[in-house]
């Protein structure tokens, strides 16, 4: 199928992913039943995000720019097997995306945790495109000529092991942390909280550690959090709220609650749902010039970094682990 009408499919499916068709509904309901955290709010926000960044055809055309003349040209399609994650919903959605612009046959293992979204997606485009579309569902990955899987840092040492010998992108467990310094406005913090917030903070674009001058005081984080208030009638949510709150009593950790989140100084990156870890700096450059280069971090914000309340929104420029999927793939061919 030629460039053209692969974008012109991609802009219809965006269309329909905003419309009110009654399948689709009905699948986005039976998604949100089958994972607690898949909440119709952050289905909506998903689905919002995807029809517009990445299923808009002056969009894909802008970005799809440079490669245009390998896209256009005849190419051996190779077998890929994709390795979706599902901590939140269609995680995986870009790795769909560039493998089938780049003309592959791709072989899917769906998370357990995602396993309506996409799919019903696919088969819509199937609806389509017909035979040339090459997606097909996969509970076992064998004899793929590469494969691209994510996971976290035990499902990727299984992956590395596995698909170690052929030509892979194995993605590890990532997050976010913010920079602040103190003289934030109001809407910055609730922007921030957005960040910290957005999906239950299971996604690896969500602020899970604070960096903060000495003396920094968080009662103005603490207003602007209280929007997602309502997370503690969520009960799966408020299940790791009691649990790492007695935790942290029990072992008299030091720790302070901002409403639904719990505060907890701490040199480690990532923190459980529900608890935001934070530390204080002195030199907030060479802080941010070690943060770049750490490789478990996804996104850096803060005013000078990318921009509060948009750590949640990627471009399709915007590659996991800062790995150009679409390149890797074109290079196979």
């Amino acid at each position: 199928m030629v460039l053209d009408k692969k974008i012109d499919l991609l802009q219809k499916l965006g269309d329909y992913m905003l419309s009110h068709d009654a399948a689709w509904m009905h699948a986005r309901e039976r998604a949100s039943q089958e994972n607690p955290w898949f909440t119709p709010e952050f289905i909506d926000l998903a689905v919002h995000h995807i029809a517009e960044a990445y299923l808009n055809a002056e969009k894909l055309q802008e970005w799809l720019q440079p490669y245009t003349s390998l896209l256009s040209q005849s190419m051996s399609p190779r077998k890929i097997g994709l390795v979706m994650a599902g901590n939140i919903p269609m995680v995986g959605f870009h790795d769909l995306l560039c493998g089938w612009l780049s003309g592959h046959e791709l072989w899917i293992k769906y998370a357990s945790r995602d396993r309506v979204l996409i799919p019903f997606l696919v088969e819509k485009l199937k609806e389509w495109a017909g035979e040339n579309l090459r997606i097909h569902d996969a509970e076992l990955l064998r004899g793929c000529d590469a494969y691209i899987a994510t996971g976290s840092q035990n499902t990727s040492r299984y992956f590395e092991y596995y698909f170690g010998k052929y030509p892979h992108i194995i993605r590890h467990n990532r997050t976010s942390v913010a920079i602040l310094h103190g003289n934030e406005s109001a809407a910055e913090l609730q922007l921030l909280a957005k960040d910290i917030c957005t999906y239950f903070g299971l996604g690896c674009r969500n602020v899970t550690k604070l960096y903060v001058p000495p003396g920094y005081d968080f009662q103005a984080l603490g207003h602007a959090l209280q929007a997602y208030a309502y997370f503690m009638d969520h009960r799966p949510y408020r299940h790791n709220f009691d649990y790492y709150l007695s935790a942290y009593l029990l072992n008299h950790q030091p720790h302070e609650v901002l409403g639904h989140i719990i505060l907890k100084p701490d040199e480690a990156l990532f923190s459980p749902v529900s608890v935001i870890l934070y530390e204080t700096y002195d030199n907030p450059e060479k802080l941010a010039q070690t943060l770049q280069a750490s490789p478990a971090i996804q996104c850096l914000v803060g005013n000078e970094w990318l921009p509060f309340g948009k750590a949640q929104f990627p471009s399709l420029s915007d590659y996991a682990d800062g790995i150009n999927t679409l390149e890797f793939l074109l290079s196979l061919s």
